[in-house]
């Protein structure tokens, strides 16, 4: 949601303010690229007073993005770039360019866009067209909230038609919210999202709510035998992954398979969990693969060193009973954030070492020393 409230404030015409920041890797990917693109962003504590830009106009030179690791980041800014028809580049570090990125790609070939992939670097050119976009509904929800930020802003008006099955429309719920706070029109029907041309994104003082994915990985700790009570989580959240308490009971019930299609992000640490309680089976995991690392690979192979075998298919996965037992040899934290925070919820049971910890910065920089927080003895970077 910080994402999508800071984009929204970055595209308002005046002042807005954004409270209840954590200063991520990810969230300050997309603090930069809207600075990029002109707007003003003053930090202050966990605030931001954000003086947004008219982004259809060109700022006299190429801007570019820097969108580090980040994947919403990048998704989200790309048809924003395609708005004032100057050249945009979008920049991006380790696996993030090598991600899919189908959708836009075949938008701009249809309507004769610049769209060039170098190493490291994705050009962009030309001015998105209003009218109606068919786009797969079991791709990344990232492109579909793309382009909900983007259409309100062209003249004409535009449709986005999901094509059945649809996947994670909890994180379209989401970006369809933050619209709304800000002003903007959508209007739902069954698997289409009807937005009006010609719209303009008005200021807001909104305040981000908790991160029911991150928090996910403390409510796990019970699982490992600990006493963890999460607060400052809504209950009306529109998160996808506030399903998480739900899916853990199911795992320590047997209620499986456990369909993740919805609340992929979720996947490391329900693996971890079902590691805990015997071993459980897993649908919808298919997206796992294009995430910052092939989620469901890298949790077989680190569960594999703890003692506990996983078998994965097309798009299932099952964790088998086994005998959780401390690593011979260090874990690998894929220099994917989440699954750092899943492994680490199981070392608390056996004890041993990740490395490539500090991929936690991307979305929890804060995580180690929460865990310090909960009586949770470990050691992390330089205080090793």
């Amino acid at each position: 949601m910080a994402h999508r409230l800071l984009i929204c404030a970055g595209l308002s015409r005046g002042e807005s303010v954004v409270r209840n920041l954590a200063y991520s890797n990810d969230v300050e990917a997309t603090i930069a690229c809207l600075r990029a693109l002109g707007a003003r962003i003053d930090l202050d504590g966990d605030t931001a007073t954000v003086n947004g830009v008219d982004i259809r106009d060109a700022i006299g030179k190429t801007a570019v993005l820097p969108c580090n690791e980040c994947g919403s980041t990048l998704r989200f800014f790309i048809p924003i770039c395609l708005l004032c028809g100057e050249e945009r580049v979008l920049t991006g570090s380790g696996y993030l360019l090598n991600r899919p990125l189908s959708v836009y790609e075949e938008i701009a070939a249809e309507q004769k866009l610049r769209f060039e992939k170098t190493t490291g670097r994705l050009t962009v050119c030309g001015r998105l067209h209003s009218g109606v976009y068919e786009v797969a509904g079991n791709i990344s929800s990232q492109f579909i909230s793309g382009l909900l930020f983007a259409l309100p802003l062209l003249d004409g008006d535009s449709e986005i038609r999901l094509i059945p099955p649809v996947e994670s429309r909890p994180y379209i719920n989401m970006t369809v919210s933050a619209l709304r706070d800000f002003g903007l029109e959508i209007t739902e029907s069954g698997d289409s999202y009807f937005v009006k041309g010609g719209q303009s994104y008005s200021p807001a003082d909104i305040t981000v709510e908790g991160d029911c994915s991150n928090a996910a990985f403390f409510e796990a700790l019970n699982a490992a035998g600990s006493s963890v009570a999460v607060e400052g989580l809504r209950a009306d959240s529109l998160q996808g992954d506030r399903i998480y308490k739900i899916l853990f009971e199911n795992i320590k019930s047997k209620k499986t398979p456990i369909d993740i299609a919805d609340c992929p992000d979720l996947g490391p640490v329900l693996f971890a969990v079902a590691a805990l309680y015997g071993g459980a089976a897993f649908t919808g995991t298919r997206r796992l693969r294009i995430k910052e690392s092939d989620r469901a690979a890298a949790m077989q192979t680190e569960l594999k060193k703890l003692g506990i075998d996983m078998t994965i298919g097309e798009n299932d996965a099952v964790v088998h009973q086994g005998r959780l037992h401390a690593p011979s040899e260090p874990l690998d934290g894929h220099n994917d954030h989440r699954i750092v925070m899943a492994l680490s919820v199981l070392l608390t049971v056996t004890g041993g070492v990740i490395l490539g910890a500090e991929a936690v910065n991307k979305s929890f920089p804060d995580f180690f020393d929460k865990l310090k927080d909960a009586g949770v003895n470990c050691t992390y970077g330089m205080d090793k």
